[in-house]
Order: C-alpha cells, then structure tokens, then sequence
C-alpha cells in the first residue's frame, strides 16, 4: 500500500513538473514573440537600428578603428553570412579598408578592395531600394557613395568625386523621410556645411564645380559633427575624425587635445589617432605628454604594429628632436631625430612637407656648432633651393649660409 501511495506521488510530482514546464516554455515562447515584436516596432523594420546588429557590429567596429584588422573582418564575415543580401557588411568592409588607408592616404594599396566593397554594398542596396523604397538602402547608398568620393578626391579624380558626391547627395536626401536615421544623417549634412566653404577657399581650381551644389555652413557644419560624435552609433567615430582636423584648422587647440586624448585612449593601437594626440600635445607645449606619445609611436613603428609607418615616424620623430634641440639642448639626440625624420619624409615621398625642411634648417645648425661648415653649407644651400620662395626657412637657411660661409673662411 506504502508502494503504491509512493507511486501516485511520484506521478503528481512529476506531472506538476510537466506543467510548469510547459507553462515556461510557452511563457518564454510568447516573450520572445513579444521582444521580437518590440523590437521590429523599435527599429521600424531596419537591420541597422536592431539591438541585435548593432551589438554583432559594435565588437568589429571597435577592433577596426583599433586597428586590429583580422579580428574585425572575421566579425564582418559573420554578419554577411547572417545577411547575405543586405549591403551593410560590405559597406563595413570596405570602411575597413579605407581606415588601412588613413595612416598614409598616399598608400593607393587598398584602394581596388575599398572601391569594389563600395560597389557590392550599393548594388545591394540598389536593389532594396527599387523593391520598396527603404529609407535603410538610401542611407547605406549616401555612404558608400561619399566614401567613394572621399577615395577619388584623394587621388584628384575630380569627375569621378563630383559625381560620388552628387550621388551621396541625393539618396542622403532620399533617407530623410525616416526620422530614426537623424544622428547619422547629421554626418553627412555637417560634412557637406563646413567643407563646402573649405574646398571653396583652398581650391580656387574646384569653385565651377560648386555651382552644382547648394551653400553649405561652416559653423553649423562644425556643431552638427559636435552632435553626431555624441549621439550616433554608426558614423560617431567618422564624425571624431573629421572634427579633429577642423579643429586644427580652425585653431581650436583647446578641443583638439581634448579629443586626440579621448579617440587615443579609445583605441590606444590606432595610429592616426595616437599621432594626432602627439601633435596636438606638441602644439599645446605638453611637453612630457608629447615626448612619451611620440617615443611610444617610434616603438611601435619598430614593433610593426599595423598602420604604424612613415607618416606617423615623421611626426614623432620631429617632436622628440624638436625638444632635444631647443630645451635639452642635447644636440647628439637632436642630431639623430632630425636624421630620422628626414629618413621617414624620403620613404613616404613628403619631403615637401615643413617638417622636412625645418629638419633639414636644424641639422645645418647643428653642424654649424660642431664647426663642420662644408655639410652645414649643404643643408643650407637645399632648403634655400627647393623650399618655397615664401617659407619661413628659406628665409632663414639664406642669412645661416652667409654666416657659415664667413666662418669657414675663417677656418682656412
């Protein structure tokens, strides 16, 4: 009888288990129904807006702009595995290749990939948005396009960048109908306002072709960067990029350095970055932080670290040799700094640069003071030769020639 009284508790026990979980899966059934359902309300049907894909993304576009290629193209190969006929891996992809780019844009290696990436992403989105007009497609299609610009203006293609831009242009405006995109589409809208006037004041060749386009806004172009680099997901970095070379231009030092820090210290192993802390470090007279920002980039030219090169060299190179020369007065390392910076101007073709020639100006001094006046003459007689006839160091390297020239004959 105990057996059997066992038995039939057991059997309850074990249907009670039963219900409760049929009851959770059915339970954890409809929430899923409802989360998925809260979410497609959320995002308005767009992959980009989704919780989903903008985590899968977040992870890759971190590893991108810290330069760690591998891992971000593995995440990117995810996503267009997971969607296959939708332009947004491709456009990542090709982000990537533009970032491998940035370090050196006289670097025309990645171009094919950066530019066939483009294509592919707006074919794809062509397609999507002949179907049903989605706003997403516009959006993706304005990007790739611009980047597509960006690339050809680097390499002076300027009909083929006229007609990119145009093109970014017209589906940016297309995309304005869904209001969700408004953060991103600020990139594009802050972009246009501020280097409208830009292009216009330093390419007196480029001002027919403005005519086709509507006035930008300088100072409202910079405050729309302000607002994306605050609130957008995609685009939020692209905007930090930008504004800190307008804010060099604009000599807006202060904000610079504030966010060279901030953009190094996000991603520690990107070179642009890590280089644009150093100059603005170096501009504001931080001197140790310059020092310690430019010793660690000549390390990690050394290390290999990707993206790390001659560009980069140049900058911190000059920096250190900057400081050995006129506050340590420590004029061996001085000597050998200024070596180097020519070194990296001659491998990456930028021996126009200021850089180079105040190198070469201060290496003349150099030698000068050690009573080596024949090399000192050399580099005197190069910068006044190839230097522009309004630079600051022709100027110089003249008066420094005549006084070398006086010494050794004084020698003799």
């Amino acid at each position: 009888m105990k057996n059997i009284l066992k038995s039939h508790h057991i059997i309850k026990i074990f249907t009670l288990c039963l219900c409760l979980l049929v009851q959770s899966q059915t339970v954890t059934a409809q929430w899923w129904k409802d989360t998925e359902k809260a979410e497609n309300e959320r995002s308005k049907g767009m992959l980009l807006l989704t919780n989903e894909v903008q985590i899968e993304a977040t992870t890759a576009i971190n590893h991108m702009y810290n330069f760690k290629f591998y891992e971000a193209e593995r995440e990117f190969g995810y996503l267009k595995v997971k969607y296959p006929d939708h332009p947004l891996p491709d456009f990542l992809l090709g982000l990537m290749e533009w970032w491998k780019i940035v370090p050196n844009t006289e670097n025309a290696l990645y171009d094919e990939k950066c530019l066939g990436y483009m294509d592919k992403s707006i074919d794809k989105a062509m397609k999507i948005w002949d179907d049903s007009e989605n706003p997403e497609a516009a959006f993706i299609m304005a990007a790739a396009f611009a980047f597509k610009g960006r690339l050809h203006s680097e390499r002076k293609h300027w009909s083929k960048a006229t007609f990119a831009a145009k093109n970014a242009l017209k589906y940016l405006d297309k995309s304005r109908s869904f209001a969700d995109f408004s953060p991103e589409l600020m990139f594009g809208d802050g972009l246009y306002n501020y280097y409208f006037y830009y292009v216009k004041e330093n390419y007196p060749l480029l001002r027919p072709v403005l005519w086709l386009f509507p006035k930008g806004d300088k100072p409202k172009g910079i405050k729309q960067l302000e607002k994306v680099s605050y609130n957008a997901f995609y685009t939020r970095t692209e905007a930090r990029y930008f504004l800190l070379q307008i804010y060099g231009l604009e000599n807006m030092n202060d904000k610079a350095l504030d966010l060279s820090k901030y953009t190094h210290e996000a991603y520690p192993d990107n070179p642009f970055f890590h280089r644009f802390h150093a100059r603005c470090a170096f501009v504001s007279g931080r001197i140790g932080e310059a020092k310690e920002l430019s010793k660690s980039i000549l390390a990690k030219i050394d290390e290999h670290y990707p993206g790390y090169e001659g560009v980069s060299g140049r900058y911190a190179a000059y920096i250190l040799a900057y400081y050995a020369y006129n506050y340590d007065k420590d004029y061996k390392t001085a000597k050998e700094y200024y070596q180097k910076t020519l070194t990296f101007a001659k491998n990456t073709g930028t021996t126009n640069s200021g850089y180079y020639w105040s190198s070469m100006l201060a290496l003349g001094k150099i030698a000068s003071q050690e009573q080596d006046y024949d090399t000192a003459i050399e580099y005197f007689k190069q910068v006044i030769e190839d230097t522009d006839r309004k630079a600051t160091q022709r100027d110089e390297a003249k008066k420094l020639l005549t006084e070398a020239k006086k010494a050794r004959r004084k020698m003799k």
